[in-house]
This record gives structure tokens, sequence and C-alpha cells, in this order.
């Protein structure tokens, strides 16, 4: 039997896959593995109190009043189990192992059962009895003693995020989108409680975190060990929804085996039907997918934002259909605390276009105008390529608060951090970069200190004043004229006797709200079209953040002649390969 503090214990609970090997593929052991890793644990955690609900449900059933309270309390846990029989007393009878585990999982209280219920155990327990294999599988995870006294709670937690990683490296094609890497949470982790540390490590500290894209937990359990390791003595209340049955059950599971409450982990699509309305955390943290659209939940979400304005959770605006990441920005900022009660902040990772996309009076600039002009954006940080197992493609982590510290008031904090990475051994699908901890440590440290920063002579954390990044986007109009060159004048209405505008010469300028606007058209505007004005009544205010444009450093070209001297090199080669050809 595998012992506490076995180093090999997530190695021999892998072992399972050796029975499955021909009747799963492997990117399904999880399905197995994952479900049963939970149900002995569970087994063995209740084992000790089994007794004692058995006789506390006998004594309830015949007083005729609800058991649930009296059950909960005996079993000194947050779940229980009501039937006579355990996974070890299942291996009494191979005939009926099917049945009697059926009504062994029938017998959880109904979070539990709900666990299995989106992991679609059943489904398991039926193709692996079809394949004889249901007996052995059971019989081999009874062999792991996975009791709390012999398995902490944080070794627990360890051995399943393993189990974790490996079936998410099994199913590369996937694991992206419910599995963010664990360095990317750290950091995001460091980022969102460095300016707290303090408050922290005070006794009795109890603070609640949320996350609206869960997942298998991975941000919220991490979130977890940084806070026990800041202070064993606080406390940090997770609170989750995911939208993937079998992440939320992974999650949940998680949730529960490291003594959470797991009502706060909800199941459903957040973004249509927020499953924890009217709460607000002290820290939030996501990993939204990128670039999806959100066709499918459009009605509701533009109901609420017509219904609901500022008061709901989609008052500054909306994105295109075709790119929902702005949307759980703005449910994140629903959730948090009112700053008179303390305040919250929180990070999400989004990909580049929620920097730029969509011009002057547009949703997403509307959002942008929105986080910027209530100054709740913090920083901003670019991560390298190639760091999320799904994607390759450029992201951002956004640090946002309605309690900024009083040197970040009014400013935005860029931090490049592109050129942090180191080459991972082995890729894992799109991933192929890692942040070392010394990475970490060094965004972290740029975060903290919060000023300008160059490295090798190019910027790598630059602060801006929040109006920075705003502009007026203003309409150059110039007159119509008539086949004589003559400029047509109106004949009715406001335009009356003054030039018409020709809408094929129509332009538009987006001038920095930094600047004066008439100022911007006499230098920039005037001397190319004299005749040009400017259409006030259409002029709209938008925000952009163009990170790149930031951090770019112009390179000189190399020197002609040494370019000239390379080009005469390669000719000269070619030429005698030529002649070398004609002797």
């Amino acid at each position: 039997m595998a012992k506490a503090g076995d180093p090999n214990l997530s190695a021999f609970i892998w072992s399972v896959a050796d029975l499955l090997r021909g009747d799963y593929k492997q990117s399904e052991y999880g399905k197995v593995i994952l479900p049963f890793t939970v149900l002995r644990r569970l087994d063995c955690v209740l084992e000790p109190t089994k007794a004692a609900v058995l006789g506390e449900l006998d004594k309830r059933s015949k007083a005729g009043v609800n058991p649930e309270p009296f059950l909960l309390k005996k079993s000194g846990q947050l779940f229980y189990n009501t039937s006579s029989l355990d996974l070890k007393k299942l291996m009494g009878d191979q005939d009926h192992i099917g049945e009697n585990l059926r009504a062994y999982m029938q017998a959880f209280s109904p979070a539990v059962r709900d666990i299995f219920e989106s992991f679609e155990f059943h489904i398991q327990i039926d193709r692996l009895a079809k394949a004889n294999l249901l007996y052995l599988v059971t019989e081999k995870f009874t062999t792991i003693d996975l009791h709390p006294d012999a398995v902490s709670n944080a070794q627990m937690g360890a051995v399943f995020e393993e189990l974790i990683r490996k079936f998410a490296e099994l199913s590369n094609e996937t694991a992206g989108e419910h599995f963010t890497p664990r360095e990317v949470i750290r950091l995001m982790v460091n980022l969102l409680f460095i300016e707290d540390d303090d408050a922290l490590t005070k006794p009795g500290v109890v603070r609640s975190l949320y996350d609206p894209t869960a997942g298998t937990g991975g941000m919220l359990s991490v979130a977890g060990e940084h806070l026990a390791s800041l202070n064993p003595n606080a406390r940090l209340v997770m609170y989750g929804q995911e939208l993937n049955p079998e992440s939320y059950a992974i999650c949940k599971a998680d949730m529960l085996i490291k003594g959470q409450d797991i009502a706060n982990i909800i199941f459903g699509n957040t973004l249509s039907a927020d499953g924890l309305p009217g709460k607000y955390f002290d820290y939030a943290l996501s990993n939204p997918p990128y670039g999806v659209e959100w066709k499918k939940i459009e009605r509701e979400i533009r109901k609420e934002a017509e219904e609901s304005g500022f008061n709901g959770r989609f008052g500054p605006g909306l994105p295109r259909v075709s790119d929902g990441s702005l949307l759980f920005l703005l449910h994140l900022i629903s959730k948090m605390r009112p700053t008179k009660d303390g305040g919250s902040r929180l990070g999400i990772v989004l990909n580049g276009s929620p920097l730029f996309t969509g011009g002057a009076g547009s949703g997403e600039s509307e959002i942008r105008r929105h986080v910027l002009e209530n100054d709740l954006v913090e920083a901003i940080i670019g991560l390298p390529t190639d760091m999320f197992y799904n994607t390759g493609i450029s992201t951002y982590v956004w640090i946002v608060s309605n309690r900024k510290p009083p040197a970040r008031k009014g400013k935005v904090q860029l931090i490049d951090a592109s050129s942090f990475w180191q080459k991972m051994r082995k890729s894992l699908g799109s991933k192929r970069k890692e942040l070392s901890p010394d990475h970490i440590e060094e965004i972290t440290r740029l975060f903290g200190n919060g000023k300008n920063v160059k490295k090798d002579g190019a910027p790598i954390s630059r602060i801006f004043k929040n109006e920075e990044f705003g502009y007026r986007t203003i309409t150059v109009e110039r007159p119509e004229r008539d086949a004589k060159g003559k400029v047509v004048l109106g004949t009715r209405g406001k335009g009356k006797d003054k030039p018409v505008p020709d809408a094929n010469l129509r332009d538009t300028e987006n001038v920095p709200l930094s600047e004066d606007v008439e100022t911007y058209f006499k230098r920039e505007v005037l001397p190319h079209a004299p005749d040009a004005w400017i259409d006030h009544e259409k002029t709209k205010v938008g925000y952009e953040i163009p990170f790149n444009r930031h951090f770019y450093v112009f390179q000189p070209p190399r020197p002609l002649a040494e370019i000239d001297a390379e080009l005469k090199t390669v000719t000269d080669r070619i030429l005698t390969m030529i002649g070398g050809l004609t002797k």
C-alpha cells in the first residue's frame, strides 16, 4: 500500500493507465483516473466516522426528521455518505461490482454527487464494466491510503494537480482551454498580492478570491498556496464559475479536497447566467477564452445591457460579437468590492485586440474609456509569445483595481516582459516558452517599483497618465465643387449659404486628448487642404493603448557600404560556382 509522503504517489495512481491501455486512448485516461482518485480520497476521509454517520441516519430516520444537518455534523466534513458500503467492501462481491458501486455513489450528499455527474462517471462505470476492468481498477484504488492522516490536504492538492497536468499534457489539443500554465498564474498572483503583503500577514486575516472562468481551479489553488506561504493562519475563501462540465467537476473536487466550501463553485456560463449575483470579492483572477464569439448568448447580454445600463455589468459598452474577452473584464469589474468597503484588485489575461480594437465610439473603445477615465487600470504586462498550450499569440496581463495606492493614481504602468522567458525542454502544444522564478521575480519587482525602466537601452517599463491614451476623432470636411470648380452652397435649413461637404473628400483625424483640436487642425490639416473645416457635431472621444508602439525602438539600417560589400561577396561566390560548372 502506498504510504504518506510517498514521492511516487501520483505515479502510483497513474499506473492505473497500465490497466486501461488498449481499451482507452491515452487522452481518455483522466476520465477514469481523476474521478476514481476523488472517490478514493472521499472514501478514506469518511471511513473513521462511517459507523457514527450510519447510526445517526438510523436514529433521525426513525424520528422522522431531515437527517442532513446531523449527518454533516457526525461526518465532520462538508459532505457525507449514507451507504453501508465502501470501496473495500465492494471488493467482496465481484459479480455485482457495477450495481454496488452505483449504489455507493448515489449515497453521497448532493454536492458530491454533482461532481461525479459532471465527470459523467456513470459512463465510465459502464465502459469499464464492459471491458471487464471495473473490478481491477476499483481494486487498484483500494490499495492506496488517501486518508488526510496519510496524505495531507496540501500533498493531496499537489498529487491532484500533477494528475491534472499529466492529463492536460496527454490531451494537448484542448489543454489550453482549461489549463493556465502555473508559472503565469504565479506571476499574476504575485502582482495581485504584492501591494497587500503587509496586510495579508496579519493574524486571522480572511480574504475572498473569485475566478469567473475557473477551469480546473488552478488560479484559485495557486493563490491559496501563495497566501498560505505568507501567513499560514490566513484564510482565502474561494469562489468560481466554470462552463465546461469536466473542468467544473475537477475544480469542485480539488476545492473539496482542499477543504473549501464547494457551494461557492458554480456550473454555467458566467456571462449569460452569473452564478454569484450580488457578490463582491477582494481579489479576482481570470484567463478567459481569447477571441471567442458570444453570438449564442447575444440576446441575454444585450437585454442586460439595455435594461440595466450602468446598474448591470455591461453599461459601458459591448464589444463586437466576434470577441467576448472584454465582457469578462466588465463582469469582473462589476464584482469589485466598493471602494468605501476596502475595494478590490483583479488580474485578467487578454490577447492584444482589447488594447486597440475599435475606433472612437465603438463598444471596445467605450469600455477602455470607462476603465481609464475611472482610473481602474494599474498596469498592463506584455508576456512573451508561445506561453499558452493552445495559442502562440501575444498575451497581456491587466491589473485592475479601484483602490490604487496614491503613487499610482491617475497613471497606468506598461511593462514589456516579452523578453523574459526561457525555452522549455519539451514543447507542450503551442507552449514553447516559460517564465523562470527569476523572471517572475523581476517582473514583480518592475511592477512593485512602478517606475520608468530601461534595459540594454530599450524601455521595459513605462508610466503614462490615463489621458495619454485618449484621443478625439474629428471629421474633416471639404466643399463640393461644381464643374467650374466653384464651391457649392447649401440652399436650405442649417446649411443654407454654407459650403456643402463633399462626402468623397471627407476624412477623419485622431487628435490626442492632451492637444488643442484647433491648434492641431491648423498645423496638420490646413497646410494641405486650406478649404477644409471640422464638423464638430461628429467629434467622438476614443481610447486605445498602442502597447507595442510605446516600446518600439528604432534600429537604424546597416550602412549601405556594408550591404554592398556583402552583396558583392555573394555575387562573386555565385560567379565562381557558375564558372566551375562551365569548365
